[in-house]
């Protein structure tokens, strides 16, 4: 969906290390940056696991020094920045690493960004509002789905106003990206297809998006193709290697696309619902898709045709308006297949909240590439027709 009159820039780590046991090269990567005294960012449950362990063991076999951080929650918080920053100081730190999912990946880009630039972290919300680079910075992905460890974007949610701010700067890509399909297989099924629907999310929202262009399109087509093949696997079988690793190549690969083309409304709107009800990220993309799909349908539907290629879909003889229906009708059994919530009534969502969220999801920096301008009425009704 390239334009001629158009430029395009495409941020990406410096160095991306991938495949099985790859994360055992963190000590040594985490020298190469010059670092000496790392903060191992990550939440309670993957420490009690002993992960966050094995991560500062690889780094003191190099020589330097590591603290743990496992303060990172779920929807991560400003509160959980500044806890995590003052720790960095108290400690003396001067590089950082992520372990984990998207939400001890993004309280990490937090942290590192207040390091180096003072102040809050809501002083960032909105694009490239950071002057100075971060400490040296490795984020090890233990999840297949929010891509943050490889890209510019940093959601943090404000807890005076429970929305979540979208930080998106290309000085909190990380250095170094670590994607161990190892790290992964400990993902519960649930957690895996939350995780895996929104890489999906990611993919079909980068290649509707009115900044693709054919380098987002090569990454976000191959990484659809990828996940409607494995994803389905990887969630009966954790322990299935060869499609943890698929999913792991999937997720990265959706993050190169939407990490440069942007998003658009499911993202927009799913921050909302984070905000207000603290509810999964991943569910509530995969919940919204289809609806978001159907509403920008008529934007693009050559699009949502290659879309249901790349998902297996045959299409030959239908129009394009039919084949771009297959991709969304395969989207929606692809989640509920996998366990996904019908829609936002099982999560809790409430009618009365929707026309606020909408107005922040209207506000939010996601939507500004969605390929349908909507108005508040039309978000307002995706949001019904999600219910």
């Amino acid at each position: 969906m390239a334009l001629a009159d158009q430029t395009y820039g495409f941020y990406i780590p410096n160095v991306s290390l991938l495949g099985v046991g790859c994360s055992k090269e963190t000590g040594a990567q985490a020298k190469a940056l010059g670092a000496k005294k790392m903060l191992i960012v990550t939440d309670k449950g993957i420490n009690q696991m002993g992960m966050a362990d094995e991560i500062k063991s690889y780094v003191e076999e190099a020589g330097l020094q590591a603290v743990i951080f496992d303060g990172a929650e779920p929807n991560p918080t400003d509160k959980n920045v500044h806890d995590g920053l003052k720790v960095y100081h108290e400690n003396e730190c001067d590089g950082i690493i992520s372990l984990g999912g998207g939400s001890s990946h993004d309280c990490a880009k937090g942290i590192g960004i207040v390091a180096t630039n003072g102040g809050h972290i809501r002083d960032y919300e909105g694009v490239d509002q950071s002057k100075h680079n971060m400490p040296p910075f490795l984020a090890i992905n233990t999840t297949a789905g929010t891509a943050s460890e490889m890209t510019r974007f940093c959601i943090i949610t404000n807890t005076d106003t429970h929305v979540k701010m979208a930080i998106v700067d290309w000085r909190c890509t990380p250095n170094i990206a670590i994607n161990d399909p190892r790290s992964m297989v400990g993902m519960p099924p649930s957690l895996t297809a939350a995780t895996g629907m929104d890489a999906l999310t990611h993919a079909v929202e980068a290649y509707v998006s009115t900044a693709a262009n054919p380098i987002t399109d090569a990454c976000a087509v191959k990484a659809i193709e990828l996940i409607g093949k494995h994803l389905g696997t990887a969630v009966a079988n954790g322990e299935n290697m060869e499609a943890r690793d698929a999913m792991a190549y999937a997720e990265y690969l959706a993050g190169m696309a939407f990490n440069n083309a942007s998003l658009g409304y499911v993202h927009a709107m799913a921050h909302q619902l984070g905000g207000f009800y603290n509810l999964p990220h991943g569910v509530c993309n995969a919940v919204l898709l289809p609806h978001v799909c159907q509403f920008n349908l008529i934007a693009c539907p050559e699009r949502y045709a290659d879309i249901a290629r790349a998902l297996g879909e045959n299409v030959e003889g239908l129009s394009t308006t039919a084949a771009a229906q297959k991709a969304i009708e395969r989207i929606k059994a692809l989640g509920l297949s996998i366990g996904i919530p019908e829609n936002l009534t099982v999560l809790g969502v409430k009618e009365e909240d929707l026309e606020v969220m909408s107005v922040n999801a209207k506000k939010d920096a996601c939507q500004l590439t969605n390929p349908r301008k909507a108005t508040l009425n039309e978000v307002v009704q995706i949001f019904k027709n999600a219910l």
